[in-house]
């Protein structure tokens, strides 16, 4: 058994990076070196589409914007080595399903010396770490075939955006599996370092500013979670613990009320700053939406379905410390006002939006903020809402960004205005699209709409102030909602030439959905893991 636990811990870690490693190693056996220059220069016209493709918000048109004949594109070739990292989720999924079988009772298991631990709230950001990966992965051979066909990627920039990708993936696996909090530290800041190439992969003037503002400014929260983790170090050694297991989170949990409240405070604090950088949280949150416009779709997919989460995960994870040493007013201020804040400006931001992948990043912050404002509420009802909303933006942002890809492919343009008739030229797509749209404004079947109203149902119920902060919330979700669907209708309706559709390209999108429906309408074997997941978060 314990070599089980211990396998079935390990993998979704291991595999990943097993995978990106292999993609390495054969770049160098098959020489697929980098050179000082693409290998197939794209002829003029497919060179100016390319670089369109990468610069987002400050393309200036091409033929098809101004009216002109577009120039039929050969169909894309898809390559069998695309379809491999598809392994990699599955054994995420598979490892999640199996320890999910293990507890008992709602419990948990542990292997390497309890550095690795798996309770509900583990198993639950594996499946949804591994649903998201599944679609973003799936999607991936039809988007890199269309970047082939567009001139725009050579053999070298596909195997490192596989490497890359593995090694993103196993990152953020580690950082689920982990119960020691450096460990979960050095993981998200790999995290980092990992996606910054990813968000650079065009080397257009636009992506590379994406990834250095990306990296300058998740440097500088990772550095402050960084100092508040020593904190934490300091305030347990100071209480008692012993050098091995001060910063072991279930260590911490349990000698919480010793640790001294001032020490604590900060280092929270700063944690919750940090960690809520790469959550998307102000006041840190000026990367998103530039690095999730110029990275590849289905790289944007990832880092908004499941990279904010895994982020807010540790966030939820110092939630429980600090709630024990504390009390609850603190992590409640804290969050809350965060969360207003978050909700405001995302807001406000959509009103003014004019790029659609821009606009699906403003909303990654509108759903990050809520997710904080349950976990400001505190409830078992708001945790559990809190927790499928985590899951159901992950399903229905995964999709999206990954329709806006082909939709950038097929208009040449991420401009909002120049986009229109997406239903009659791309049936599929457009109504894909328009579906994960309708999943994210909240509307059933879809589970945001049982998330949200779950938190609402719990931030009325909760009194301590929580009332109006609710009130107000809703005010500014009101915004958002209508800015998001106003934008969404004027790009799907109109006239349009009807164009041949992959099916490869469509039926990750279409599962992604009918997974979210499936989640809003019975949660079935996973409603007890969620209720146990959240307990795990409960108020000591």
């Amino acid at each position: 058994m314990t070599a089980t636990t211990a396998l079935l811990l390990t993998a979704p870690a291991a595999v990943p990076l097993a995978v990106s490693a292999a993609y390495a190693l054969t770049a160098f056996v098959r020489q697929e070196v980098p050179r000082a220059r693409l290998v197939e220069q794209p002829r003029p016209a497919e060179k100016a589409v390319a670089v369109g493709v990468a610069a987002g918000p400050s393309n200036t048109g091409t033929a098809a914007d101004a009216g002109e004949p577009a120039v039929e594109a050969p169909p894309p070739r898809r390559h069998t080595a695309d379809w491999a990292p598809l392994v990699s989720p599955a054994v995420i999924l598979g490892c999640a399903a199996l320890l999910a079988v293990q507890r008992v009772d709602g419990g948990f298991v542990s292997a390497c010396s309890g550095l690795l631990r798996a309770d509900a709230l583990t198993v639950w950001m594996l499946l949804v770490v591994g649903a998201v990966a599944f679609i973003a992965c799936g999607s991936a051979p039809a988007h890199l075939a269309e970047e082939r066909a567009a001139g725009s990627a050579t053999a070298w920039t596909v195997w490192r955006y596989h490497v890359l990708i593995q090694a993103f993936l196993g990152s953020m696996c580690l950082a689920v599996v982990t119960a020691n909090l450096g460990v979960l530290w050095v993981a998200i800041e790999a995290t980092t370092v990992v996606t910054a190439f990813l968000v650079g992969h065009r080397r257009t003037r636009t992506s590379v500013e994406a990834a250095w503002k990306y990296v300058v400014i998740c440097s500088a929260g990772i550095a402050l979670a960084f100092l508040g983790t020593v904190l934490l170090y300091y305030a347990a050694r100071q209480a008692g613990v012993a050098e091995a297991w001060a910063l072991d989170w279930p260590t911490l949990v349990a000698h919480a009320d010793r640790l001294d409240p001032a020490v604590t405070r900060l280092g929270i604090s700063l944690v919750v700053l940090g960690y809520g950088a790469k959550a998307g949280l102000v006041p840190l949150h000026a990367w998103l939406p530039d690095a999730h416009s110029q990275a590849p779709a289905p790289v944007s997919a990832l880092m908004s379905g499941v990279l904010l989460s895994v982020a807010f995960a540790a966030i939820l994870r110092y939630r429980v410390i600090a709630d024990a040493a504390l009390g609850p007013d603190f992590t409640r201020v804290l969050l809350a006002g965060i969360a207003l804040l978050t909700l405001a400006l995302a807001a406000g931001l959509l009103l003014a939006q004019r790029d659609y992948k821009r606009m699906l990043a403003y909303s990654s912050m509108e759903h990050m903020s809520l997710i904080a404002l349950a976990a400001a509420i505190g409830s078992p009802l708001a945790l559990a809402a809190g927790l499928l909303h985590i899951a159901g933006h992950g399903l229905a942002k995964a999709t999206a960004f990954c329709a806006s890809g082909h939709i950038l492919h097929l208009r040449r343009t991420s401009k909002i205005g120049r986009v229109r008739g997406l239903l009659a030229q791309a049936p599929w797509l457009g109504a894909l699209f328009g579906l994960a749209v309708v999943a994210l404004l909240g509307f059933p079947p879809f589970s945001l709409f049982a998330s949200e109203l779950g938190i609402a149902r719990a931030g009325f119920a909760a009194g301590a102030g929580l009332g109006w902060v609710m009130t107000a919330a809703l005010l500014l979700v009101l915004i958002a909602f209508a800015a998001l669907a106003i934008r969404t209708a004027r790009m799907l309706l109109g006239p349009g030439e009807p164009t041949v559709e992959s099916p490869s390209a469509v039926w990750p999108l279409a599962l992604g959905l009918v997974a979210c429906a499936a989640l809003g309408v019975t949660a079935g074997p996973l409603g007890d893991l969620l209720t146990q997941a959240a307990a795990v978060l409960e108020r000591p």
